[in-house]
Formats: C-alpha cells, sequence, structure tokens
C-alpha cells in the first residue's frame, strides 16, 4: 500500500514538472516569433499599413520650410537646403579654437617698435605694442599683439615678404591714437604679397587692410565701432582693399564678422573698394562671411578678374547677411569675373543683382 501511494506521488509530482516546462516553453515561443505578442512598430495614430521606421531609426523632420518673402521683391525665397549651416565652427570654418598662438608666450612691453633687420623672427611674444616693419621677410609667428597704436603690424613701402601667422591681433577700445580708436590690425604698404594665416583679430576697425596678399583660415570678429578724428563713425570691415593693386588678394577659408551697427559705420565683411584705382585680381573664396551694409562689396564698375565662389553668406546678425543685402556692386560684364557656388548659410543660393 505504501508502494502504491509512492508511486502515484512520483507520477502526480513528474505531471506537474511536465505542465511548467509546457507553459514556459510556449510562453517563450510566443514572445519570440508570434507577431501578435510583439509591440507595434507603427506610431500611434499611423494608417494601417504605414511602414514602421527601420529598427534604430529615427524619424528627421522635413528639411523643407515655408519660404518667406526675399528682402526687398515681395516674392518667395527659395527654400533651405540640406546644407544649411548654424555656426562657423561647426560648420569648419576659424574661430577661437583652431586661430591663435600654439605655444605658451613671453611677455614683452616693446611700445611702438620698428623692425629693421631682413629676415627678423618673432616667436612666442606677447607684445604690449605694436610692430611698424621695414625689412624684407619678416616673420611673427605664435604670438599675441595687444595695440594702442594706428595698426597692430604695418609692413611699409618699399618692403616685402611679411608672414603674420597663428598671432592674435587685438587693441584696447577707447586707447587708440584715432579719437580713442584704432585702425588696422594688418596693414600692407609695400609693394608685394603677405601672408596672413589662422590668426584671430579683433577690436580694429578695418583688420585686414591690403591691395594684394594671401589671407587664409583667420577669425576676424568683435570689431569695435569709433568715431574718428572728424567726428565720423568710422568705416568697419573685417577686409578691405582699396584697389589699384598690382598684385593678386586672395581671400580664403576665413570667418569675417562684422556686427558693427550700420549707423555706427558698418560696411562690410569684405569690402573692395576703387577708391585708390580700379580693383582687379582678387579671390574671394570658401569664406563665411556675416554683417556690415552689405556683406560684400564687390569691386564696382570696372572690376576685373574678381572670382567669388563657395561663400557662406551668413544670416547671424541680417536675415539678408548684410544689413541690405548680401552683395553689391559686382560688376557681372567684366573681364574674368566669376560669381559661383554661393549661398546663405540656411541653404538659400545667392545671385548677385543685375
Amino acid at each position: 500500500m505504501t508502494r502504491n501511494r509512492r508511486r502515484l506521488g512520483a507520477w502526480l509530482l513528474a505531471g506537474v514538472v511536465l505542465a511548467v516546462v509546457l507553459t514556459l516553453y510556449d510562453a517563450d515561443r510566443t514572445g519570440v516569433s508570434d507577431p501578435k505578442a510583439a509591440p507595434s512598430a507603427t506610431p500611434s495614430g499611423a494608417a494601417p499599413g504605414t511602414p514602421a521606421p527601420a529598427t534604430g531609426d529615427t524619424p528627421s523632420p522635413s528639411a523643407t520650410v515655408s519660404p518667406s518673402p526675399a528682402p526687398g521683391t515681395g516674392e518667395p525665397s527659395p527654400a533651405p537646403s540640406p546644407t544649411a549651416c548654424t555656426s562657423p565652427g561647426a560648420c569648419g570654418y576659424p574661430d577661437a579654437n583652431s586661430t591663435g598662438p600654439r605655444i605658451a608666450l613671453e611677455r614683452h612691453d616693446t611700445g611702438n617698435m620698428s623692425v629693421k633687420k631682413d629676415g627678423t623672427v618673432i616667436k612666442g611674444w606677447d607684445i604690449r605694442g605694436s610692430l611698424d616693419i621695414y625689412a624684407n621677410d619678416v616673420t611673427v609667428i605664435d604670438s599675441r599683439i595687444t595695440s594702442t597704436n594706428w595698426w597692430g603690424i604695418n609692413l611699409r613701402p618699399g618692403f616685402s615678404g611679411l608672414k603674420v601667422l597663428h598671432t592674435t591681433i587685438t587693441a584696447v577700445p577707447g586707447k587708440g591714437p584715432d579719437n580713442g580708436g584704432v585702425n588696422y590690425a594688418v596693414s600692407n604698404m609695400g609693394g608685394s604679397s603677405i601672408e596672413v594665416g589662422w590668426c584671430d583679430i579683433s577690436v580694429f576697425g578695418n583688420a585686414l587692410s591690403m591691395g594684394q596678399g594671401d589671407l587664409h583660415d583667420n577669425y576676424v570678429h568683435d570689431l569695435v565701432a569709433f568715431r574718428n578724428q572728424g567726428g565720423e563713425w568710422q568705416h568697419t570691415d573685417a577686409v578691405i582693399s582699396g584697389g589699384g593693386n598690382k598684385g593678386r588678394l586672395t581671400v580664403r577659408h576665413n570667418t569675417l564678422l562684422n556686427a558693427t551697427p550700420v549707423d555706427k559705420g558698418a560696411t562690410a565683411a569684405v569690402g573692395l573698394f576703387a577708391d585708390t584705382g580700379v580693383v582687379s585680381s582678387v579671390h574671394v573664396e570658401d569664406n563665411w562671411l556675416a554683417g556690415g551694409a552689405y556683406a560684400l562689396y564687390a569691386g564696382g564698375p570696372g572690376a576685373t578678374g574678381i572670382r567669388v565662389t563657395g561663400n557662406v553668406f551668413s544670416t547671424q546678425y541680417h536675415p539678408a547677411g548684410g544689413a541690405y543685402g548680401p552683395v553689391t556692386a559686382w560688376n557681372a560684364g567684366g573681364a574674368g569675373n566669376v560669381w559661383k557656388d554661393n549661398r546663405m548659410s540656411d541653404g538659400r543660393p545667392v545671385e548677385p543683382a543685375p
């Protein structure tokens, strides 16, 4: 009798175990393989049959926006393209992180120093003063200049070969000689090209002033408005050229910002003016341009050999790049003049007015 009870208990226990195993197996099979058991991949409210996003994808907002009227036309502007940019640094243009000195600096209270030895190299100096260059093939590299003079660095007529690289050039607002203002961060009065690259430049009214040179990978920003000795607001430009140049001026891959209000002298981010002669042989390539009355003054009547290609006209200060528009004074019929692949920072193409 006892043996029969034990045999019956064993059978009952085996039956319970088998039932549990079958239940677990069915639950596992249903959760993995049965589509009915999986959560729906179609968002709530989607129409039946709507394809679900691929695993791991997040639906992106549409790049299409409602066109707004183009300034002064009343006509809708083209919709932004997917190539919109948000800021210079985020879009590969120079900023404070990619310009200026790369090494520790030693302070030098030079005052307004004249450099008169050919081949001089100034490296690692933190200069309180300015440099007046009366020599050939001078290099200023990995340094900082804080000026209260008319200029930060000035190449005098008759000299050549100046290079200014990886240097910060700034000034003390209100302490300059032009009624408290300072005028030129780098001025080329010589008769040949100079190179200015990877520099962080601020405060000066006309930061980079020259008819010829290679200006590349610079960050020009925070120009400071001031009334000059004539009592008028000083015109401000990140890059300015007065025309009449013999060689080429190349302005390539710079961030050129002019946030100065128009009623306080703002002119341009790049100003090509025929003040001292016809503007010729200027390449403005792949720059981030923002601010001024117009972001670009393009040389005016008679200008030749002007190539404006691949630039971004930023809306960060004005919806049209400059207060009145992105560009003016473009001579479409000038020999060798090329306008190509220029756009607003929101992706809209930029074409100069006829």
